[in-house]
């Protein structure tokens, strides 16, 4: 029974991602081609399901992130000590999650609500049943039984509130002052002891709870002490789990698994090795520029990472480099594209300050201090290239090698021709790379079989899983953080207390570092830039360079630890432990920190290029 029960969820899990892969070239077809009108957001509610089915998926294999291993190197003694607060905690809090998104499924939509003829509700119920589902795989797996029941009781007394909302929407229930005062009791607790109860999340962090459940725990906490409507949390991941962009990482994902898994791997290795294995450090620098013009296109470091991370780590290796400096190689130039045009990240911030920046004179400003950290990238990985046995240079070799190549190196030509003429747009680029490489290594090259490819799908579903859950954790922290005004509050402080230009630019920098970390880098142009151009400009700091300094500490922020989210899809795309990742980042971190001290501190980096 069980294996049946498994096999059914690793077919929907399949049917759901390979469905996400074609309707988007599906739709365009049926819009621009047979001009037959097709509803839109069955792609955002199909991604949203099939979210909520990979955390389901990524929670069955224990693959979701969390800093474990730093508890697993603990003695004996205080590892069971660990171990049997993580039982109850993870429990606690996924209950509470529980009842706030099934209480949402009431208070967010009205029975008339619908997405191409079904009920939003019903659409909405597939997050309550994914958190129900991940306590139940949890509660399951661990051994401390007594521990998860304390967890599961503790869970329930703070999810009273969203428990009589419930009650009140199914049965009719009002009269529930038991619960109305366990609640007011709980919420009253919460203020108080706000400040100690965000420290406990963060130790519970390092305790090995999975990051989505403290990210999450912190939100759940922060809109309890803030008037408790704890739903709001699940409203904004079903926000950010339907926006379309989202959807260009489960398709990236399945792409890069699906030519890892074929031979596009080998074949690069060949063209690259042939090509440029005869100079020191020329796999490097393709490695750099690859990682630069593919986040430049896609907006989204991760994607790079996750699509690409496979395929040029065995480039690198291929050509005698060392597994993870290659692979901390990758992580730390995915996020440099953000600085090169057409990068969304930089339009979306010159649209949004456009009474202060031209987006222009912005792709100007940006193009030295790109250009710097990509040198420092190439030069720090040649210097870790110490393979002295180098091929020789070899017309024939090049020609061999791009001949049995052609139709890989082809893809990204196709994808950014697609998407810089306009003819695709970023959800169907995604699309279009995921199809391409399903009929390039299934039919075309034949290195997987019908299974193989499914086997394939099947593998990527975990690692987008994990990512679109943390992302949906963090959406809700964003807004109450928003909600809170804290970023008035931040600026309004900065102001009072700094007087000085380059003390300025420092807490700048740290703060920026800080929301890189904490925040998407859209919703941090969004919500943090208009704040920030003002309290330059004060200063005297010129638009264009505040802008270049926003832009690259956000990048920074990707990698920065303990939770940059380059990171975690590092782990994921390489199957790595994040401590293990952040240790060989470091070095590629500082230097990326003195270029940025350096763009800071030294304003003509981003003022060379404008017109005077």
């Amino acid at each position: 029974m069980k294996k049946v029960l498994t096999n059914i969820l690793n077919g929907v899990g399949i049917f759901f991602a390979l469905f996400l892969c074609a309707f988007p070239l599906i739709f365009k077809v049926m819009q621009d081609g047979l001009k037959i009108t097709v509803d839109g957001s069955i792609i955002v509610n199909v991604l949203f399901i099939f979210a909520c089915l990979a955390g389901v998926l990524t929670a069955r294999d224990d693959r979701h992130l969390s800093l474990a291993s730093l508890s697993d190197k603990a003695p004996e003694t205080l590892r069971g000590i660990i171990l049997r607060i993580r039982a109850a905690a993870v429990p606690a809090i996924l209950t509470a999650f529980f009842f706030a998104a099934f209480s949402e499924t009431f208070l967010a939509f009205l029975p008339t609500d619908t997405a191409f003829g079904i009920p939003k509700r019903f659409i909405f119920a597939a997050l309550p049943v994914m958190y129900l589902c991940m306590l139940f795989l949890f509660v399951k797996r661990d051994t401390h039984r007594v521990s998860s029941a304390v967890g599961i009781a503790i869970g329930l007394l703070i999810a009273t509130g969203p428990i009589s909302g419930v009650l009140y929407s199914i049965f009719g229930l009002e009269n529930l002052n038991w619960m109305y005062a366990i609640t007011d009791k709980y919420l009253a607790f919460s203020t108080v002891a706000f400040i100690p109860l965000v420290l406990l999340m963060i130790v519970l962090a390092i305790m090995g709870v999975p990051l989505y459940v403290v990210i999450g725990g912190i939100a759940y906490l922060a809109f309890s002490q803030g008037g408790g409507y704890v739903e709001q949390p699940s409203h904004e991941a079903y926000t950010i789990l339907t926006d379309k962009t989202i959807v260009t990482i489960p398709l990236f994902t399945i792409a890069g698994y699906v030519l890892a898994k074929g031979s596009a791997g080998e074949r690069f290795v060949r063209f690259f090795k042939a090509l440029l294995g005869s100079v020191r450090g020329g796999t490097v620098i393709a490695t750099v520029l690859v990682a630069t013009i593919f986040t430049t296109f896609t907006g989204v470091s991760g994607v790079t990472i996750l699509a690409l991370g496979g395929i040029l780590s065995s480039v690198l290796v291929g050509t005698g480099y060392k597994k993870e400096h290659a692979e901390s190689l990758i992580t730390s130039s995915g996020a440099i594209g953000l600085l090169f045009p057409p990068s969304l990240a930089i339009i979306m911030y010159g649209t949004t300050n456009y009474f202060s920046v031209n987006v222009f004179d912005l792709f100007l400003g940006a193009l030295i201090p790109g250009a710097i950290l990509a040198i420092a990238m190439i030069a720090m990985g040649i210097i870790r290239d110490k393979e002295t046995n180098r091929p020789k240079f070899s017309i024939k070799g090049v020609w061999d090698g791009l001949s049995h190549s052609w139709l890989e190196l082809l893809m990204p030509v196709l994808v950014l021709a697609g998407y810089f003429a306009g003819f695709f747009s970023l959800v169907e680029v995604a699309s279009f790379a995921a199809i391409y490489s399903i009929v390039l290594e299934t039919f075309v090259r034949k290195d997987l079989t019908i299974k193989g490819l499914l086997k394939a799908v099947l593998e990527s579903i975990p690692v987008s899983g994990g990512v679109l859950i943390i992302l949906s954790a963090a959406r809700g922290l964003s807004f109450f953080m928003i909600d809170a005004n804290i970023p008035n509050m931040i600026a309004d402080a900065t102001l009072a207390i700094v007087h000085s230009k380059i003390l300025f630019l420092l807490i700048l920098n740290v703060l920026l570092l800080v929301v890189g970390c904490l925040m998407d880098i859209y919703s941090a142009i969004l919500i943090v830039s208009p704040l920030i151009i003002p309290v330059a400009e004060s200063f005297g700091i010129n638009p264009v360079h505040i802008g270049v300094i926003f832009l690259m500490n956000l990048q920074l922020g990707f990698l920065t630890p303990p939770v940059g989210m380059d990171l975690f899809i590092s782990s994921y795309t390489f199957n790595r432990p994040i401590g293990f990742v952040v240790k060989n980042i470091l070095p590629f971190l500082a230097i990326q920190f003195l270029v940025l001290m350096l763009v800071t501190y030294v304003p003509w980096f981003t003022t060379a290029l404008l017109a005077h």
